[in-house]
This record gives C-alpha cells, structure tokens and sequence, in this order.
C-alpha cells in the first residue's frame, strides 16, 4: 500500500499568528475525509491542502462518475457531493484552528458533530475533464452553525460549478 503524501498546511511564511496544524492532526482529518468517510473513498476524494480558512481538493474522473454517457460528464450528485464534502472540511479546519489548544485527537472528536443544514449548488458549465479540482473557504463559525463558500473547477481552472453550504458543528 503506497502512504498518502502529507497534507500541507497552505500556510504563507513569515505569519506567526497564523495556527499550523500538527502532522498527527492533519493525517486523522485525512483519513476522515479519505478513508473513514466510505462515500468520498468511492468518489475518490483527496484532499490537497488544509488551512484554518480553507480546503483544496481533488478527484479523478473515472468511468463511475459518468453521468451523461454521450459526453463523458461528470454526474451532478458526484459535484454536488464533493462540494458539500469539502465545504464541511474547511468549515473543520476553520474550528480546529480555534482549539489548537486542545490534543489533536480532541479537535477531531468535533467531527462526530458535523452535520449539513443547507447546501446550495449552481452547475455552471458541463464537468468535462481527466480530474477537477475542488475549492473551499469558511465565510464563518459560529458556537453552533458553520458556513462555506466551494468552486467546481477543471483542469485548466475553468469554474464549472459553485456551491454554498451550512454546517451544524455542535
């Protein structure tokens, strides 16, 4: 079994204030997201970076997330899905970042309490292409309710779809 590259924190040099996550938490939130999550294993999801203001990630296109067989498009659920996926996970990254005072293992014992509330998807252009990229950052959190911003992109960074999700995270 190959091991997965480490997560980067996405962290500019030179911002002190700026919290970086420690390796241990970064792989239990990448196998969260990865692994533990069985929908996004099948989807193929990989994240590619983690910050405290936001998620980037990526999937290939594979013959099983086909949805219009005469143009090899993605299906709509798999964008709509890997949206709300890496919506959930920037709105994560966002309140760890608040808790850097607690264990790693305790920030990702927050994950049993996410839940989605709303998601909202604007397919823009047609998903064609090998892999796509997908974006998120965290307009807020509150003590309850967390909310994202997510972009759809393809492999020449063409915006194909947008979403915008709320999050229970308590």
């Amino acid at each position: 079994m190959v091991k997965p590259a480490p997560l980067s924190n996405d962290m500019p040099q030179g911002l002190a204030a700026t919290p970086i996550f420690e390796p241990d938490y970064l792989e239990g939130f990448r196998q969260i997201y990865e692994e533990k999550i069985v929908f996004n294993k099948m989807l193929g999801l990989k994240l590619l970076k983690v910050s405290p203001d936001g998620v980037e990630a990526r999937i290939d296109m594979r013959p099983e997330l086909v949805g219009h067989f005469a143009y090899n498009r993605i299906h709509g659920g798999v964008i709509s899905a890997v949206l709300d996926a890496v919506g959930s996970a920037a709105v994560m990254a966002t309140l760890a970042a608040r808790h850097l005072d607690e264990t790693p293992a305790k920030r990702l014992e927050r994950f049993a309490k996410l839940g989605t509330i709303d998601l909202r998807v604007d397919y823009l252009r047609p998903g064609i292409g090998a892999f796509f990229t997908i974006t998120a950052n965290t307009l807020r959190v509150g003590s309850r309710v967390g909310s994202s911003r997510m972009e759809f992109c393809g492999p020449d960074g063409t915006l194909m779809s947008t979403g915008a999700a709320a999050y229970i995270v308590s």
